[in-house]
């Protein structure tokens, strides 16, 4: 009897990882409802919005495995748990990553806690690419099976106590895998293209979006010996390590590609070849620690990280500071760190924690 099932509350998106994580819920035996989450209203300056879509899609997808759906609107929470911050820190020339605080602030915080206190349920799950393991008492994120699609990077920061309450069930799947399951099961999304992000900037141009919310000043584009060799739109527009969109590439027809360095005050953009040593760090410091299990550094250790998603584990070794602040040092120097973006460390499979890049020093 459905009484005597444990129920779980799935946060669907209208894409297909959610879906077949609704499919294999219900063949472990869940009672499973569907809630769709709006983190965003529509206005002049979001016409691409896929909401309509993906509402509809959730919808129909609820509706082919029977199960109860609802919708949830965390536009408010959105805006002042996520973007205001985002905006706050675009503005001081930061790069940060709304994806990772959208997943701590509104999924994994307003939802989990209207999914479990307000309905009822026993657990939550997401259509993420991640695992969970437990050892004694502890909780820990575990990277996916498909190394392509994991996504302990943007999890890494979870509350230790809300995870023993959280699924992934497509975390032993790979996304060919998925797919082909979706496609048997005649499902509407089973070859929908994967989300390219947050859906208020959708497959928008970021600079005409960013417009409507920041005033942005032009300036001049100059080398580290100060010799002026362009003009920018707006300061914003660019972060450490950029190479495309900065307009100056037919100057220099015949030198190295120029990356952006350094961003100054007076709306000043420093640019230098890919040889220049301010491209290179050795080492970083990193605040707003999280470990999975919320206990303080007290030694050094040697480990693995990563300062961009998609970018590939590198060694380092992490050094505690005080409470606030680690010192990461890199094995080799790397290129193109940039402040404000998060740094996560990982263990083998296990993902460590993280925080956010504070201050950086060059070779």
């Amino acid at each position: 009897m459905i009484l005597n099932k444990k129920k779980i509350t799935v946060g669907i998106s209208g894409g297909v990882d959610s879906s077949i994580a609704i499919y294999i819920l219900i063949k472990m035996g869940y009672f499973v409802i569907g809630v769709y989450m709006k983190n965003w209203e529509e206005n002049i300056v979001n016409k691409k919005c896929t909401f309509y879509k993906d509402f509809n899609d959730s919808k129909k997808i609820c509706n082919f495995f029977k199960i109860i759906f609802k919708k949830i609107n965390f536009s408010y929470e959105y805006w002042e748990n996520v973007f205001i911050l985002f905006l706050k820190e675009y503005n001081i020339g930061n790069t940060p990553n709304p994806d990772i605080l959208c997943n701590k602030k509104i999924k994994f915080n307003f939802f989990y806690d209207y999914a479990i206190n307000y309905l009822n349920s026993n657990y939550i799950a997401t259509g993420h690419y991640t695992n969970i393991k437990k050892i004694k008492k502890n909780f820990y994120i575990l990277c996916a099976f498909d190394k392509n699609k994991d996504q302990s990077y943007f999890l890494h920061n979870l509350n230790n106590k809300k995870i023993k309450k959280i699924l992934f069930p497509i975390s032993f799947l790979k996304k060919k895998e998925l797919r082909y399951i979706a496609k048997k099961l005649n499902l509407i999304n089973f070859n929908k293209k994967d989300s390219t992000g947050i859906c208020f900037i959708g497959k928008r141009k970021f600079n005409k979006f960013i417009n409507f919310f920041l005033y942005i000043n032009p300036g001049f584009i100059i080398t580290k010996n100060s010799q002026i060799i362009g003009t920018h739109k707006g300061i914003i527009y660019f972060t450490i390590g950029q190479r495309k969109g900065l307009g100056i590439g037919g100057i220099f027809k015949n030198q190295n590609p120029l990356y952006v360095i350094e961003k100054k005050k007076k709306n000043i953009i420093v640019v230098q070849n890919n040889k220049h040593y301010l491209l290179m760090y050795k080492n970083l410091i990193i605040k707003k620690i999280y470990w999975n299990k919320n206990k303080f550094l007290i030694k050094s250790f040697l480990c693995y990280v990563k300062t961009r998603y998609k970018q590939k584990i590198i060694p380092c070794i992490i050094i505690p500071i005080d409470v606030k602040y680690i010192l990461v040092q890199f094995i080799k120097p790397i290129i193109s760190i940039t402040k404000g973006q998060f740094v996560v460390f990982y263990l083998g499979k296990f993902c460590l924690g993280g925080g956010i890049i504070d201050f950086k020093t060059y070779l």
